[in-house]
């Protein structure tokens, strides 16, 4: 059956910044194929909700609260993941972001601040996780979230945008070292109907502009990137390895102009 190649069943999954959002949507996702998930974010709050419904599926979670920031921090998350469940088969590097800021306002410490918290945190836990992962399930998965403004050019994205292309890159390097027991895979998701997103989405004239210049005239929704993410970590994507799936509605240029004007 094509369906039982996205089942995950015994495997047990680190994923970041599962608080809330994406990398809730993704956990809870993974639980449902059968897998067990350790949960980190700063809120422990959010983790243990995330962690009610990831028992309502009948698998296990472990909560943990932390700052992410801290690139230590994220690589202690592979050891716990053994210490906890005996095993480490995925890794999802959801936590990061940025503000979006002008070009000129961007300073060389939120350009380096940004770097650290989306591109030094998952290679810290990468680099944490694999001995762990080849030693105790023999291979595994990597999935880093990026964004659409990796590869696309939007005013006051300067740090954003640079870091995140940053990663989406790091994930095409990392398969080719990491080849073949570990394959990495990264998403660059387009707009998707998260709390970071509700400041725009609340306001009507914004929510238009996103969808109308949306190829689907739509918002995106977590769901829609954990069904990627589980593609990706699962049997029915074991043939990509180093990839960039892009689910963001058909996006080939930015759908939302920030105010920032002309020089």
């Amino acid at each position: 059956m094509i369906l039982d190649r996205f089942r995950i069943d015994g495997q047990v999954a680190i994923v970041t910044g599962a608080g809330r959002g994406l990398g809730a949507a993704i956990a809870v996702a993974f639980a449902e194929a059968g897998a067990d998930i350790v949960l980190a974010a700063r809120t422990k709050s959010q983790l243990d909700e995330v962690a009610e419904q990831v028992a309502a599926t009948g698998r296990q979670a472990h909560v943990v609260p932390a700052d992410l920031s801290e690139v230590d921090a994220a690589a202690g998350l592979a050891a716990t993941a053994v210490e906890r469940f005996g095993r480490l088969d995925i890794v999802v590097n959801n936590v990061g972001g940025a503000l979006p800021c002008p070009l000129l306002d961007t300073t060389p410490q939120m350009l380096a601040e940004a770097f650290s918290f989306n591109v030094l945190t998952a290679h810290g836990l990468v680099r944490a996780a694999v001995p762990r992962i080849l030693d105790t399930a023999g291979g595994g998965s990597i999935v880093n979230i990026t964004s659409t403004m990796g590869r696309l050019p939007g005013r006051a994205f300067a740090a954003y945008g640079t870091v995140k292309a940053a990663l989406a890159h790091y994930t095409k390097l990392a398969a080719l070292d990491l080849n073949p027991r570990i394959r990495v895979n990264a998403i660059a998701p387009g707009s998707i109907l998260t709390s970071a997103l509700e400041v725009v989405a609340g306001n009507a004239a914004m929510r238009t502009e996103l969808e109308t210049k949306t190829p689907l005239h739509r918002i995106g929704e977590p769901d829609d990137i954990a069904a990627a993410a589980l593609y990706l970590v699962s049997p029915a994507g074991k043939y990509l390895t180093g990839k960039i799936l892009e689910p963001d509605g058909g996006l080939i240029v930015p759908n939302l102009d920030l105010p920032i004007p002309d020089l």
